[in-house]
């Protein structure tokens, strides 16, 4: 198989496999478990997954103390990050939470721009306003209802972590740590988060899914949207690049907007369809931004200049 169709098919399966979040993890609120006990089972059932990866590898888990205090940090980013998406299916539809989830790229474009003196282009701009747009598109509905506020408050700091998350792993001092073993660590911090949160939660509690179908739920949230999402989204990069894979990322929102249509039959109306397909093009223009620049200085050379004579 070439190597670009086998990287846009990874990377297709990689988002799509993503927004399989809520295909499982809905069934298991129906059942009674919260947002903590999913994400601590889902995070310990993925542990051993990453760790035989590592093995099979040969990889060591060893980490040097300055860097550890470091990943610690992203783990806390990645906890947060799942935490408040998962929390905010309780408050809207889940479809419409993944797109909202999916302008973590704006997001990137915004924090490098004000904390590393990255210039903010004018087409990233235009697209923060689009993107805002489809998200105000969203929050008020025809029909004069809104969103909730707070779920869509919780769902932008979901965004926001996961964002800062992405620009953390790049920073020097993790740039240089293989991604397996990032991961690994990851999630063992997050497993520990969501174990303390239960403890000290009267509304949490570790017992574990009552019936084989909830474990079944459990070990695909570990399995598709986190250790074969990861192991795509890897594959797809070294084959087709960062910029085509980040495209990709669109079918995230789509499939989980689909799943919810088709399995937990939420409807949308043409107002929160136009929402969604506004922040997705908008998402998709910043991420493909330096390919549409040159695509569009061609299409001019195609064209002659017109200049005024001189008189």
């Amino acid at each position: 198989m070439n190597i670009k169709v086998k990287g846009y098919i990874l990377g297709a399966v990689s988002a799509a496999t993503y927004g399989t979040n809520p295909l499982f993890a809905l069934p298991l609120y129906d059942e009674g478990m919260t947002a903590d006990s999913v994400l601590f089972y889902r995070y310990l059932v993925a542990i051993p997954a990453i760790a035989a990866m590592l093995r099979y590898r040969r990889r060591s888990f060893a980490v040097s103390v300055g860097t550890s205090w470091k990943i610690l940090i992203m783990g806390v980013l990645m906890a947060l990050s799942s935490l408040f998406l998962f929390e905010s299916y309780s408050y809207m539809d889940a479809g419409v939470a993944s797109t909202l989830l999916f302008v973590y790229p704006l997001m990137v474009a915004l924090l490098m721009t004000l904390f590393f003196h990255e210039r903010l282009t004018l087409l990233t701009g235009l697209c923060i306003a689009f993107a805002l747009g489809g998200i105000w598109m969203l929050f008020k509905g025809e029909d004069g209802q809104t969103l909730s506020t707070f779920g869509t408050f919780i769902v932008m700091l979901s965004s926001l972590c996961y964002a800062c998350y992405m620009i953390g792993v790049n920073r020097p001092g993790l740039r240089e740590v293989p991604t397996l073993k990032l991961i690994f660590y990851c999630l063992v911090t997050g497993a520990i988060i969501f174990g303390i949160k239960i403890a000290f939660t009267p509304a949490s509690s570790f017992a574990g899914p009552q019936h084989w179908y909830m474990w079944g739920c459990i070990i695909a949230l570990a399995i598709l949207p986190t250790v074969l999402s990861f192991v795509c989204t890897t594959e797809a990069v070294q084959c087709i690049g960062p910029t085509p894979t980040a495209i990709l990322g669109a079918l995230e929102p789509a499939t989980a907007v689909i799943i919810g249509i088709f399995v937990f039959g939420e409807t949308l109306t043409a107002r929160d369809w136009m929402g969604l397909a506004m922040i997705v093009f908008a998402v998709s223009l910043v991420v493909a931004g330096g390919k549409i620049a040159t695509v569009l200085v061609h299409v001019r050379k195609l064209f002659p200049s017109l200049r005024h004579k001189k008189r």
